[in-house]
Order: structure tokens, then C-alpha cells, then sequence
């Protein structure tokens, strides 16, 4: 016997020496004696049990998820197998696949059980396996499996299975691959289902290739075995809505009515959400009343749709009929609701209706949050109530343990710069730099204006370097503000500076730029040099405003003369962008202080007709010039 060992082991690949005899036996004994148990656990003594023995009530061995664990997968682990007289079948591989062992380990074990004999992976096997690498973002081996899935002879990829192929594919993003394998098993004679081709609209839809989805669709029609189920319609609906194409979601809302199939509360909200982001009003309430008459029971989304569309359509009371109905059909407004309606509210100068909502809040458990408190700061800063009232409900919001945001703050400073509390402002700036905030453009520009205003020009500056600093550049909006106010203090060399830097860094300018370096050169009666601007902003594709057209008829009325000023309003009434009450004015006060009386009247004629008022400054500048005309 002892001279047959060295043969054994010579013939299985391994070093005879003593030591390593001792090691396997060590090994198999380790296997054996540490993981023994009273009982049988094996398969036969399970077979021997029960003579109705299924796949259903097989158990792993622990033993050998805990061999797995302590030593990986290698020669001890595949050892293991055999000791436990463990067989390696379809169920084995994927009981492996649901232990809490490493993906590299499974990798291995996978691997490895394809080369035993008598045994090959199967559809299931591989899809425990996909699972696995799918979880732990391992995306490139996953592709790999699909591949060689597909690739077998024996895998029959059934539609349930494509579905979850495809939804995988979609979550890392392999758009073209989910594609490519989704022709690829249906040239396989795989009729895929609604649940398959759900998968690939809903995953296009993810990645905003909307038309695809179209073709998707049609394809999905036409193959006749295959028929859209709710979930198709939502999705497809949806693809429509977010193209803005309303007569296509329609027209599937009315097929789904025609093909007898109850349109759920999602479908109705998204295109009622539609209907009026393209003015249509009459339309979403039409399909409110469609929706009741259906029986589909409107739920919160719905009403939120429905009471910001006509807030933001200037119908408050509709909007505050309608939030009164939900709570009547009992409905519950969420907080999302609640800081609409008082957003609306307060816009159409019902404040103490906002206010009132706002108590309600606490009596039906719907809790305020940052957003309702910023919405009342605001409100209040624009309806002029008092700065300390102001303070007090941001001191309220503190109190209640919610955490202002950078937006919170940006209301305060701006509220605080309009009403010439700029020292109080800069305090809150400073604040939201302890905080950790990052800057904030939209307070610096509030700060920045607030300091123009009052010409302290170089803090102004050095605030307008320091965002400069802290963000690596600036919005093209806070540049116009500074371009403004150096314009005004006649550094018009700074501000054309300030401009061309814009560009250099990467800052396209907008119109607010243009527009404010223009009015810089019309300021400084270089009005051939604002025209010259205002040719290059069309040129680089800015389109001018009421502003821009304004900017440059004050010029022309102040260098030119009332004729020119009124061959220039001439022309922009025949324009696209038409004359505004500031255009009128600018033109009466060049005729009025020309002593142009006649052509003053009948341009103030126009102005009535057109409902246009005077501007005061403009009325005091015709009665000042009749007043010397009749001294005179």
C-alpha cells in the first residue's frame, strides 16, 4: 500500500513528499471533523428521508457556505464538495450564487462547474450569475455573460428573462448593447412580451430617446401577438408629455378607452400637466371633468397639477376651489400642495389668506419645510411688511429645527439690499460663508447692484472679485450688474473691460450684458458705438429686447433729436418687438423739450388709445417747456 501512495499522487499532478501527504490528510480531516454535524445533512440521507424529494425542499450544506467563506474557492473547497457527497447540478451553481460570498469566488465556482462532466449552465444559471455581477457593478463581466448566454446552444432565453436582461442593460447605461441583445434573442424566436418590450421603452425613455420609442411601439403593434398594456401607455404617454406633444397623448388616452382599458390617475395627471404648460386650460379642466366622470379618482398629484397650472394661469380663486374640493373629497394636501397655494396666494396680494394656510398646516399634521418658510420670507419682502416681521419668521423657521438653505439666504440679502439694509445684508453673506454654503451668484448680485446703487463702487468690486475667486468665474448676470454701475460712474473704459473678460473666460454674454454696455455708451453719448453693440449682439445670436431697442431710442432722442427719435419709434411699431410705455415717454419728452407740442398731442393721443399713462417725469418735463414757452 505504502508503495502505491507516491504513485496516486504522482498520477493526480502533486508533489509526493511526506509533508504534503500529511497536508491533505490534515485538509480532509480539517473538512471533515470541524463541520460535522449529529445528523445527515447530505443529499442521499435526504433522498433516503423522503421518497418525494424535490429541488423545492433541498437545502445547501452550511458546511460548505462556511468552507466557502474561510478559504474561497480552490482545491480545500472542491475537496469539500466531495466529502459532503455534494452534486454539482443547476440548483448547486445557483444556491452558490445566492450565498454572501465574494463575486470573484462565484466567478470561479462558475467557471469551474462548466468544465465537470456530464453537466452544462442553463439559462437559470447563468441569469443567477448576471444577478450577482449586476449588484456589485462589475458591468463589464456582466456583458460578457449575457454574450455568452445568448451564445449557447442550450440557453433558451425566455421573455421574462429578456425583460431582466434589458432593465440590467439599462441601469449601467449599455443603451446600444440593450439594443443589439434585444434583436438578437427575438431573432431567436423569442416572441417577446409586453413586460419585454415595456422594459426597452421605459429604459429609452430614461435616456430621452423618445422617438425610438415611437418606433418601438409601432413595432409592438404591428407584430399582432403582442398588445400594450397600461404599463406601455403610461410610459408612452409620458415619452409624449416630455416632448410636448398633446395631440399624441391624447390620441393614446383615447385608445386605451377604446381598447377598454381604465386610464389610471398617473395618465390623466401627466397630460392634464401638459395641457397647461401649453395654455390650455380649458383642456385640463375638461380632462379634470373626463377624469371624474371615468370613475378614476383624482389623487394628490393630480391636484397638484391642477391647482399649480391655474395658479401659475393667474385663476386663484379656481385654485383655491379646487384645494378646498380635494380636502372636501378626502384628499389629503401634502405640503407640496399647501406651498403652492400659498405662493399663489401671496402673489395676488392675499397674504393673510397664505398666512392662514399656513396655520392650517399644523391642524392637519402636514409639516412645513424649508420651501413653505422661504416662500412667506419672500412674500413678505414684497408685499413692504416690516423687516422685523421678516426676521421673526426666519428666527420662527430656525426655532422649528429647519436648516435655511443658500435660497433662504439669497431672499434675505436681497430683501435686506432693496430696502437699503445693506450692512445687515453683508452680515448674511458672511453667515452663509460659516455655514459651509457654497457662494451664491444670485446674493452677490443682489449685494453687488445694492452697492452700485449706493456708488460704492470698489466694494462693489472687491465683492464682484471675490465671487470671482470662490467660484473660479461669474454668471453672465452678476457681469451685467457690474457693467451697469461702472457705466453709470462714466468708467466706461472698465466696463468695456469688464465685458471682453466675459468672453476670454468662457462667459457667454446675454442680453442683460449687452444691454448694459450699451447703455453705458449711450450714457456716455457714444451712440454710433451702442449701435455697433447692438448689431454684434444679433450677430452672435443674442436676440434684443424692449430694452435694448430703448436703450438706444433714449440715444438717439438725447444726440439725434425728436425726429430721429421718431423715425426710430416708427420703425419698432412695424417690428416684432413693439413700442412699451418707456418708448412713448422717451419720444414725448425729446418733442416737449424741443418746444414740438403738436406732435407732442397727438403722440400722447396714441399713448391713450394704446392704454399707455404718462410717465410723471415725463408730464412735469411738457408742463415745465409750456411754462418758458409762456414767458416768453
Amino acid at each position: 500500500m505504502a508503495s502505491r501512495a507516491p504513485c496516486l499522487l504522482a498520477s493526480r499532478g502533486i508533489a509526493s513528499s511526506p509533508h504534503l501527504a500529511r497536508r491533505l490528510k490534515q485538509t480532509e480531516n480539517e473538512i471533515v471533523q470541524m463541520f460535522r454535524t449529529p445528523s445527515p445533512r447530505n443529499e442521499d440521507a435526504v433522498a433516503a428521508l423522503s421518497p418525494r424529494y424535490t429541488n423545492s425542499v433541498r437545502v445547501l450544506d452550511e458546511r460548505f457556505i462556511r468552507i466557502l467563506k474561510i478559504f474561497k474557492w480552490g482545491p480545500d473547497a472542491e475537496r469539500a464538495l466531495e466529502v459532503l457527497m455534494l452534486r454539482v447540478d443547476h440548483w448547486l451553481v445557483r444556491e452558490v450564487m445566492k450565498t454572501d460570498v465574494g463575486v470573484n469566488v462565484k466567478m470561479q465556482f462558475f467557471r469551474w462547474a462548466a468544465k465537470k462532466r456530464n453537466y452544462q449552465h442553463d439559462t437559470s444559471t447563468y441569469m443567477a450569475l448576471i444577478h450577482c455581477l449586476e449588484l456589485v457593478e462589475q458591468y463589464g463581466e456582466m456583458w460578457k455573460m449575457i454574450q455568452e448566454m445568448v451564445r449557447s446552444p442550450i440557453c433558451v432565453v425566455t421573455p421574462m428573462e429578456l425583460s431582466q436582461v434589458i432593465r440590467m442593460l439599462g441601469n449601467a447605461k449599455m443603451i446600444g448593447k440593450a439594443i443589439t441583445i434585444f434583436y438578437q434573442i427575438k431573432a431567436r424566436k423569442c416572441q417577446p412580451t409586453a413586460q419585454a418590450y415595456n422594459s426597452m421603452i421605459i429604459m429609452l425613455i430614461h435616456e430621452g430617446q423618445y422617438e425610438k420609442v415611437h418606433e418601438l411601439y409601432n413595432e409592438m403593434s404591428n407584430e399582432g401577438h403582442c398588445h400594450p398594456d397600461t404599463v406601455t401607455y403610461i410610459a408612452l404617454i409620458s415619452a409624449f408629455c416630455k416632448l410636448g406633444r398633446q395631440d399624441s397623448a391624447i390620441r393614446l388616452l383615447n385608445e386605451m378607452k377604446e381598447n377598454r382599458m381604465q386610464p389610471t390617475a398617473k395618465i390623466y395627471t401627466m397630460i392634464i400637466s401638459l395641457s397647461f404648460k401649453m395654455d390650455n386650460v380649458h383642456g385640463a379642466l375638461s380632462l379634470f371633468e373626463e377624469m371624474r366622470y371615468m370613475y378614476c379618482r383624482p389623487d394628490v398629484f393630480t391636484y397638484t397639477e391642477l391647482i399649480r397650472g391655474l395658479g401659475k394661469a393667474g385663476r386663484i380663486d379656481e385654485a383655491y376651489h379646487f384645494y378646498h374640493e380635494m380636502q372636501r373629497e378626502g384628499c389629503k394636501p401634502d405640503t407640496v400642495v399647501m406651498n403652492n397655494m400659498i405662493n399663489f396666494l401671496a402673489k395676488a396680494g392675499r397674504l393673510d389668506d397664505g398666512l392662514k394656510l399656513f396655520e392650517e398646516m399644523g391642524v392637519s399634521h402636514c409639516i412645513p419645510n424649508v420651501v413653505t418658510y422661504n416662500t412667506i420670507i419672500k412674500a413678505l419682502f414684497e408685499s413692504k411688511s416690516r423687516v422685523s416681521e421678516v426676521f421673526s419668521w426666519f428666527e420662527r423657521m430656525k426655532g422649528s429645527g429647519i436648516s435655511p438653505s443658500p435660497f433662504t439666504y439669497s431672499i434675505l440679502i436681497d430683501g435686506f439690499c432693496k430696502t437699503n439694509r445693506i450692512e445687515k445684508a453683508m452680515m448674511l453673506l458672511e453667515e452663509m460663508d460659516e455655514k459651509g454654503f457654497p457662494p451664491c451668484p444670485a446674493a452677490y448680485c443682489s449685494l453687488i447692484d445694492a452697492l452700485g446703487k449706493a456708488k460704492r463702487y470698489d466694494l462693489a468690486c472687491e465683492l464682484f472679485q471675490e465671487l470671482k475667486e470662490n467660484c473660479g468665474s461669474s454668471s453672465a448676470r452678476v457681469y451685467a450688474v457690474m457693467i451697469k454701475h461702472l457705466g453709470k460712474a462714466g468708467r466706461l473704459d472698465d466696463a468695456i473691460n469688464l465685458f471682453d473678460e466675459m468672453s476670454k473666460l468662457g462667459c457667454t454674454p446675454n442680453v442683460y450684458a449687452y444691454n448694459a454696455l450699451m447703455s453705458g455708451l449711450a450714457r456716455a453719448c457714444m451712440l454710433d458705438e451702442a449701435l455697433t453693440t447692438m448689431r454684434k449682439m444679433q450677430e452672435h445670436g443674442c436676440l434684443p429686447d424692449i430694452n435694448s431697442y430703448n436703450i438706444i431710442l433714449n440715444g438717439l432722442a438725447k444726440t439725434g433729436g425728436p425726429h430721429r427719435a421718431m423715425e426710430m419709434l416708427t420703425n419698432m411699431k412695424n417690428s416684432t418687438i413693439k413700442p412699451d410705455a418707456v418708448s412713448y415717454n422717451t419720444v414725448l419728452s425729446a418733442l416737449s423739450h424741443a418746444g414740438m407740442f403738436e406732435e407732442a398731442a397727438e403722440l400722447m393721443k396714441e399713448m391713450n388709445a394704446l392704454g399707455f399713462e404718462y410717465d410723471l417725469i415725463t408730464y412735469s418735463s411738457i408742463l415745465e417747456a409750456i411754462g418758458k414757452v409762456d414767458q416768453e
